[in-house]
């Protein structure tokens, strides 16, 4: 318990650092858009520069590309590539705050496809965390004006931003046990600045407003130092932040912190971009952030109790390979279900907690729980119940 201790303020700086700066990539995007550099553009740049810096990084990890070369694949589709460009290109239409708050939205769309397309039953915490995080985007959207002059084509691409990260944390249950978050992240962005390459074309960009400045709050910025904050610190560091704050924090207090990212966007939006929330979009960010954060914490896992003896000392929360099972989107953590915890029959074996990568709009990982089955002993075989007979013998069973 001693050692948890020590390691939650690590973790909880880490978890700091990773909402930060995932929070900051949409205000220091958007001067670049605003110089004239496509969305796309600014996307496959931030992906390419963080997938070389992130190429150590995965030259020590090529077991993976053996052990789940789809998921690399799929990583480096939805969450590199299809959350930043569709966010980006949501960028140069819609504030950055609202952008990112549909984004948010990946919990209710994973809940959506559980309940409409998979069939399955979901919670009446989950019920309330939905209606909330919709009655939440009609205030944040001001629909009740008719947009409040917002793009509808800037909504609808913030809209698909968080179905890819929908997609990530369904993706996440693909994996196993041997899942190896910092080679995801790292092969994810090759895989990512490949997908874009062909789609944006870079031999086509205006490298001359790549090497130039653009305005930011009223200061000429080199251009340069806008990308290398955006690919090393929003993504590369702010990943690996993620992985570091989720090995030492409980996945609840890893996903709470995480929400600092929407706080940091619309704060740095409101300083550098001079972007402001009117009240009912305020009253509407909070309630998307509420229903989100029901909702994620909803999202049934698979079975199976926290148990002690799969938690490191090292760290507050369940670990499987050094990892600590956290979530997308991000990503996003979810609670255990406590009646999978009341029903664990005693003597069974500990739930086997396995990890997925981190959300790349949060930086932090989705638990994912397999049961394991209690082993019968051969039908006859001798084992101590506690209770022997009066004659001294184990009873057999």
């Amino acid at each position: 318990m001693t050692e948890h201790r020590r390691d939650r303020p690590a973790g909880l700086g880490f978890a700091l650092l990773a909402a930060l700066a995932f929070g900051a990539s949409g205000p220091l995007a958007r001067p670049l858009i605003d110089a004239g550099l496509d969305p796309l553009h600014v996307a496959w740049l931030r992906v390419t520069g963080a997938a070389l810096f992130l190429l150590p990084v995965a030259l020590r990890r090529r077991a993976a590309l053996r052990r789940h070369p789809w998921l690399l694949l799929a990583y480096g589709v939805f969450p590199m590539a299809g959350i930043q460009a569709f966010y980006f290109a949501a960028l140069a239409r819609i504030p950055v705050g609202v952008a990112l708050l549909l984004e948010f939205l990946g919990p209710v769309l994973v809940l959506l496809w559980l309940r409409v397309v998979r069939r399955r039953r979901v919670s009446r915490q989950a019920v309330v965390g939905v209606i909330l995080a919709v009655a939440g985007l009609t205030l944040l959207v001001e629909a009740f004006t008719g947009g409040g002059g917002l793009d509808p084509i800037g909504i609808a691409l913030a809209l698909v931003a968080a179905a890819c990260q929908a997609a990530f944390f369904l993706l996440s249950d693909a994996g196993g046990p041997d899942v190896d978050p910092p080679a995801v992240i790292a092969y994810g962005a090759i895989v990512g600045s490949l997908v874009l390459v062909p789609i944006v074309q870079p031999w086509s960009l205006p490298w001359e407003l790549v090497g130039g400045t653009v305005d930011v709050a009223g200061l000429a910025m080199p251009a340069p130092a806008l990308l290398a904050w955006l690919c090393v610190v929003s993504t590369s560091v702010a990943y690996l932040a993620g992985v570091g704050a989720v090995r030492r924090l409980s996945a609840p207090i890893a996903g709470a912190v995480a929400y600092l990212e929407v706080v940091t966007a619309i704060a740095l939006a409101w300083l550098l971009l001079g972007e402001t929330l009117s009240l009912p979009q305020t009253v509407g960010a909070v309630v998307v952030v509420l229903g989100a954060f029901i909702a994620q914490l909803a999202v049934p896992t698979e079975s199976g109790p926290n148990d002690p003896a799969l938690v490191s000392p090292a760290s507050s929360g369940p670990r499987v390979s050094g990892v600590a099972a956290t979530d997308p989107a991000a990503g996003i953590p979810a609670a255990v279900d406590p009646a999978a915890v009341n029903s664990t029959a005693v003597g069974s074996e500990p739930s086997r907690v396995t990890s997925s990568p981190p959300d790349p709009a949060i930086g932090v990982m989705r638990p994912r729980t397999r049961a394991t089955p209690p082993s019968e002993p051969p039908a006859g075989d001798t084992v101590r119940t506690g209770c022997p007979d009066p004659a001294g013998e184990d009873v057999p069973r």
